[in-house]
């Protein structure tokens, strides 16, 4: 009697739990949710269960559908900085306390965004990080095979405790959007370092390329040998368990395992194939509204020249179709100086293609790029992880204040190549984002940039119709730069910073931000 009572407790407690409305790992205490978008508010619930959403003088409800799935939207909502509570009403009751209504980025890529504040050795920062309308909530690194719906943890508020653990791109990022426009933000921390772009790409994004065909025809039968192998492994498996448990059962030898087939998902310890961290990272927040997304990555793919630019279409594209609200903004770093300078004027070495990859993205509607070609100053050129993020963060909110919130006339990014003309011996070159002018610009540390009378500009190269380059005499001549060279008497072509490293490259606009890395010929 002891033992039927003690069961029909154990299943009266599973039902009821089964019973209770549950809200994703996202929906937590000090959340964040996305001002002027329809609020989804979505989780489970018994089969039939009416579940209701009371937030901000709204009251919603929905019934939960044969598996249990709920959603709510709540009319779009205002920017709102004071602490309010959303109640979810079902057999059961959730309280989610201390929500603000603001801008939500999601801040992605590999370890330059996963780095965190508390590795910048900027301590005043941490120390006056009290900024309780910022807050951060961080995905766990999950990679999946099938796509996931739920990521566990919890928001932050940003304080001088949690801040060193917020991502350093992101804080400074935020810490500028608020200062400048009092909307409360909050930051979405789902990055991995070690990364490659592939696994954070959809499979829409990918399928959407016609250029990346190839490697989405590649990775599906990866894919489907894996699965099959999966299949055929299976009944060997399950004839071992049996034949195991009856060794047990005679105390006898144990026989040896069959192998499984290796999870696809990892390449050389990092998740490497095709939309693994997309399915484990990025789908789990698909259905919470956002502003836009904050992507520093690409020295894992940091060989690479135009397929990264591909790549870039379809990771944009893909998380732009998944979230369905439209072409949110997608802000992203040039990757910075690395390694020691190549004095070689021919340049093209590590980096230097991905770069011009990268500017090409800004082809892609509403789109920004951080130009960091000179921030690894600060301590070591051989470290990877340059600790100056904030000016990384600094010049990203800059492209989002002037386009998203209304900051008119504000300069946001440094010359981008233009165009160029042969004069005689000589190449004009022109850019658009000149702000009130060209300078040549000293950056030391975390200090503003400033001009250089008795500068020369450096990293210019030039060649003529032989291929052959040499280092320019490149002047600032009013809004242009004219680039020379005694050994070129008939220019062709013209490069600018176009290796890992090109140290001492000093081209800035007089608002401090400096010139992309450029090249005109395609050689």
């Amino acid at each position: 009697m002891k033992k039927q009572s003690a069961l029909a407790v154990l299943v009266f407690a599973t039902v009821s739990a089964m019973a209770d409305v549950t809200l994703p790992g996202i929906f937590t205490d000090h959340m964040v949710l996305q001002r002027d978008l329809p609020a989804a508010v979505f989780g489970q619930a018994e089969p039939g269960e009416k579940v209701t959403v009371a937030f901000a003088g709204q009251e919603k409800s929905a019934t939960a559908d044969k598996d249990g799935k709920w959603l709510v939207r709540l009319d779009a909502l205002k920017a709102s900085t004071n602490a309010l509570a959303m109640t979810v009403s079902g057999k059961n009751k959730r309280v989610v306390n201390d929500v603000l209504v603001g801008d939500i980025w999601v801040c992605s890529g590999q370890s330059n965004m996963e780095f965190t504040l508390g590795g910048c050795n900027r301590p005043e920062d941490v120390n006056q990080a009290n900024l309780p309308l910022m807050r951060q909530f961080q995905v766990p690194n999950t990679p999946a095979i099938y796509p996931r719906t739920d990521a566990q943890n919890n928001w932050a508020v940003c304080t001088p405790q949690s801040a060193p653990g917020f991502t350093a791109v992101g804080f400074y990022f935020g810490r500028k959007i608020l200062q400048e426009t009092g909307v409360p933000i909050g930051l979405i921390k789902t990055a991995w370092g070690g990364t490659l772009v592939e696994p954070w790409v959809s499979p829409d994004g990918l399928a959407s390329i016609p250029e990346l065909e190839a490697e989405r025809a590649q990775f599906a039968k990866q894919k489907k040998d894996y699965l099959d192998k999966l299949s055929a492994a299976l009944p060997l498996m399950d004839a071992y368990v049996a034949t195991a448990k009856k060794a047990l059962a005679e105390n006898a030898e144990l026989p040896a395992a069959p192998e499984l087939p290796g999870n696809p998902i990892y390449s050389g310890g990092h998740p490497g194939n095709w939309h693994a961290l997309y399915y484990g990272m990025i789908h789990p927040l698909i259905s919470f509204g956002i502003k836009g997304a904050l992507w520093y990555q690409g020295e894992s793919n940091g060989g690479e020249g135009d397929s990264y630019f591909q790549k870039k279409r379809a990771l944009i594209g893909g998380w732009r179709k998944a979230w369905n609200q439209g072409d949110f903004p997608f802000y992203f770093v040039q990757l910075a100086n690395f390694t020691n300078p190549n004095d070689n004027p021919e340049g093209g070495d590590g980096w230097a293609k991905v770069r011009m990859s990268q500017t090409k993205t800004l082809t892609i509607p509403n789109t920004g790029m951080a130009v960091a070609i000179e921030l690894a100053d600060i301590g070591n050129p051989g470290d990877i992880h340059p600790k100056n993020k904030k000016d990384v963060g600094e010049r990203l909110a800059l492209w989002s204040l002037a386009k998203d919130y209304g900051k008119a006339g504000l300069v946001y990014s440094g010359p981008l190549y233009k165009a160029c003309k042969v004069e005689g011996d000589k190449i004009r070159i022109t850019f658009d984002s000149i702000g009130s002018g060209l300078m040549v610009g000293k950056k030391i540390g975390y200090e503003p940039t400033v001009a250089d009378p008795q500068g020369k500009l450096k990293r210019f190269a030039i060649a003529g119709e032989d291929k052959k380059w040499v280092w320019a005499d490149a002047v600032i001549d009013a809004d242009t730069v004219v680039a020379s060279s005694p050994a070129v008497a008939k220019p062709v072509a013209v490069r600018y910073a176009f290796t890992m490293n090109p140290d001492g490259c000093n081209l800035y606009n007089k608002e401090g931000l400096p010139a992309s890395p450029f090249r005109t010929d395609e050689w």
